[in-house]
């Protein structure tokens, strides 16, 4: 499995020029600044509030040289060869993800077939077949790329609303938003919106378009920057739903003490909100580190330290994944107040297919489950463009089917339980509001 399989695997005009990088003013650095010929990139987060002009200002008085901000969040990105940029700007309000990154493997798997849509367990599972979605519709994948070439996504792939975000300022250019050494972002595409065809596989909704949004870099990481850079940039697009089927982790260990965190979590935080009040839902994935990710009356701390992101923010609609037999997959991360819904992610040798360059693929994960609920989020959206991200939001929770706590989840057979379920039927740890259900959601979005 590839490091991303680690990871989750196992109005107007003015609108979009915001999302653009903002060009930098003519203000002057300040004396005294060291050039060590070596450019580091940097996350910084400001008052809220902060103009263009005042972020321009702080970022060249710290020795360094604005790159992209967003005016709407107070968060931008900043370059610098000084190697004290971070302590002139202040520690509390600046992160580097490119300081800390570690390599991870990547490898795509590959399984290529004929009309595989019998295979397709998991669509059947959340009422899925006979759906289909408006072309009006364009989902945000943001992930490691899109194939658009690929037989069962050509038509379906928004090349006009694709950009690349790896350097935290949109670029719309083919090759920044295509993949290069990863299959995880067109597996993903698949899911929501493969083509229905009679031919290779079928997603749940057919017929939306889904946008190209490349966050995941070739290493298999999602660096701050370029995840409010693909948020940001869904929402000046106006899409009605993204999918975020990542964890943002450049320090390589969840779960542990993570220095910059809290700036992390700020900047990721005010991102995933303005989506939402601008229409953009985002459905995430809970990870697949099979950790309790209950929330702690401590903000930002769980009852194991653990928060991941995007994944706990508030606004994000968090998936957990469950295998063949309805039970939460053995490597889903849980939590009461976390977890919104639950999909098919597969365990075993139960996986999900869906499309990889070149073929089909099945791949286990939180990030298959979440694609089942953008794409229901997508039909429903098909269904009511006038809706808000809160009104899909509920459609979503109200139509899903309630899954109670188990009785007994010893999944090893030693004798002890493997994670403890919080909550009651209607509402628990393991699957929020329960398993995401495509008649249940219309139905419930058309008694709005």
């Amino acid at each position: 499995m590839s490091g991303l399989a680690r990871s989750l695997a196992l109005s107007s005009a003015a609108a979009l020029l915001v999302a653009a990088p903002v060009p930098a003013f003519a203000a002057q650095q300040a004396p005294g600044c060291r050039d060590t010929g070596r450019a580091v990139r940097y996350l910084v987060v400001l008052d809220r509030g902060t103009t263009s002009h005042d972020a321009d200002s702080q970022v060249r008085v710290a020795c360094g040289q604005p790159t992209n901000y967003y005016p709407q969040i107070s968060v931008g990105v900043a370059q610098s060869t000084d190697p004290d940029f971070a302590v002139r700007f202040g520690t509390g309000r600046v992160f580097s993800a490119q300081e800390i990154l570690r390599a991870k493997p990547i490898a795509a798997q590959g399984v290529r077939g004929a009309n595989r849509t019998g295979e397709q367990w998991d669509m059947a599972m959340i009422g899925a077949p006979g759906h289909r979605g408006s072309a009006n519709v364009v989902v945000g994948v943001l992930d490691s790329g899109i194939d658009a070439t690929h037989p069962d996504l050509a038509g379906a792939v928004d090349r006009g609303d694709s950009a690349g975000c790896l350097t935290g300022a949109p670029d719309p250019s083919p090759a920044a938003w295509a993949p290069t050494r990863s299959a995880h972002g067109t597996h993903v595409a698949g899911i929501i919106a493969a083509i229905d065809d009679g031919a290779g596989i079928t997603g749940v909704a057919p017929g939306v378009q889904v946008a190209s949004v490349k966050v995941i870099d070739d290493r298999g990481y999602v660096t701050p920057e370029a995840a409010v850079c693909g948020l940001m940039w869904a929402a000046a697009r106006r899409m009605p739903v993204v999918n975020t089927s990542f964890a943002i982790d450049p320090w390589g260990v969840p779960c542990s003490r993570r220095a910059g965190y809290e700036v992390v979590h700020e900047a990721v935080a005010r991102a995933v909100d303005y989506a939402t009040t601008h229409g953009t839902l985002d459905v995430t994935a809970a990870t697949n580190e099979a950790v309790n990710l209950t929330p702690s009356p401590r903000p930002g701390v769980s009852p194991q330290g653990c928060e991941e992101l995007p994944a706990g923010v508030h606004e994000a609609v968090t998936v957990s994944a469950t295998g063949r037999n309805r039970v939460k997959a053995g490597y889903s991360s849980y939590g009461l107040g976390v977890v919104d819904l639950t999909a098919p992610g597969g365990d075993g040798k139960d996986c999900v297919l869906s499309t990889v360059p070149g073929g089909y693929a099945p791949m286990c994960g939180t990030s298959m489950a979440a694609p089942h609920v953008t794409g229901v989020a997508a039909l429903v959206a098909s269904a009511h463009p006038e809706f808000s991200a809160t009104q899909l939001r509920g459609a979503l929770d109200r139509g899903a089917r309630t899954m109670p706590c188990p009785d007994d989840y010893d999944l090893t057979g030693d004798g002890r339980q493997d994670a403890f379920c919080a909550g009651y039927s209607g509402y628990n740890g393991f699957y929020g509001h329960g398993m995401v259900d495509a008649p249940g959601a219309l139905s419930a979005a058309a008694g709005e």
